[in-house]
């Protein structure tokens, strides 16, 4: 049985499971995982039957190319997607749908039109959940989009010249990426010079990065349809005792978390053993977010490793570890690698250094 045939397999048992007559799957990045299918409209309708994609006719040849083998049927609707799925829940009673991702006009359109007596019930992320242990595939191919991110950030290093822009950097990163051979990047590239750095989400601006000071970047990749992060901190001139004192630090968190990382611990923990050390350098309030998260078709995935999360982690896993520590008017650091739980423990799948690099 194909890999895509068992996805679809495993999501009827758990309809079943549930008493569903039907399962709507309308998140994009589930109908894939499910069905192979890469476009960008589309709803899979799963029965203990039949599962079939319905598109638009923008999609026929990909639809039945990307799908095959999956025993998906394909149904091309000359109208809204919406209106040709209605039809096919006929004696229908129980019908699942994504109840975290499905549109609200969705929803109501599907409500309107059920066949008398109908209700929809929440699937409750079950796809989701199958989703966070990955296949030897996805492994294989969240490796390749990791290694092609980092060695981006090695070539886009080897172009920079001082008095760049953090646009031009940020620029210059992703247009490494695609020569490497990335589809795109697998969110807005981060980019912050001096005090931007202590912005966690901060977009590059017109900043020059010239001079003495923290340069972070935050950076992934699709490649293949998966995902890859990795954050990293260069300096510009000789770092200072307080900041190599932050650096420092914030490393020793991240190597605490990457040590907490095995089958059977629960995201929480490992989220708290990176806290611990920053708490200990007394930085504790300056690490604003959590510890990481999962990754795969989707940059942000379950689980995540924040405060009292009570996920227990599984071989397969492709997580990140990602402590930051950050100053208002000062700066931050934040060091980041994708990782996998095996079964012994965990694999660090970021090539790139982590020591402080001096540019």
């Amino acid at each position: 049985m194909s890999t895509l045939k068992q996805r679809i397999r495993l999501l009827r048992e758990d309809a079943a499971a549930m008493k569903l007559d039907a399962a709507i799957v309308t998140s994009l990045p589930n109908v894939r995982y499910l069905c192979g299918f890469t476009g960008s409209n589309g709803i899979l309708l799963v029965t203990a039957r039949q599962a079939t994609l319905f598109t638009d006719p923008r999609y026929t040849i990909q639809a039945r190319t990307e799908t095959a083998g999956s025993g998906v049927r394909v149904s091309i609707a000359k109208g809204s997607l919406e209106v040709a799925l209605p039809p096919r829940l006929a004696k229908m009673s129980r019908i699942g749908f994504e109840n975290s991702r499905v549109p609200y006009r969705t929803w109501e359109h599907l409500h309107r039109t059920l066949p008398l007596g109908a209700t929809l019930q929440p699937l409750n992320a079950v796809i989701e959940e199958r989703r966070m242990v990955k296949s030897d595939e996805e492994i294989a191919a969240i490796r390749a989009s990791v290694n092609v991110n980092s060695q981006a950030f090695a070539a886009a290093l080897t172009r920079f010249r001082a008095g760049m822009t953090e646009t031009d950097f940020a620029a210059e990163i992703e247009y490494q990426m695609r020569l490497l051979g990335a589809e795109k990047p697998a969110f807005e590239t981060i980019v912050a010079f001096r005090a931007n750095s202590a912005l966690p989400h901060a977009r590059p601006g017109g900043a020059r990065i010239d001079g003495n000071g923290l340069l972070l970047v935050d950076m992934g990749t699709f490649r293949g349809g998966y995902a890859s992060d990795m954050t990293r901190c260069v300096h510009l001139g000789k770092a200072g005792a307080k900041t190599r004192n932050l650096y420092k630090a914030v490393l020793e968190s991240q190597l605490a978390g990457v040590n907490a990382v095995a089958p059977g611990k629960l995201a929480g923990d490992v989220d708290k053993a990176a806290r611990d050390v920053l708490r200990k350098h007394g930085l504790d309030k300056a690490f604003i977010h959590s510890t990481g998260h999962g990754l795969g078709l989707e940059i942000h995935e379950a689980p995540r490793l924040g405060r009292g999360d009570g996920t227990f982690l599984r071989p397969g896993m492709a997580i990140t570890i990602e402590p930051g520590a950050y100053m208002e008017g000062t700066g931050g650091v934040r060091i980041e690698d994708t990782v996998l739980v095996t079964p012994t423990g965990v694999e660090i799948l970021t090539p790139t250094t982590k020591e402080l690099v001096i540019l």
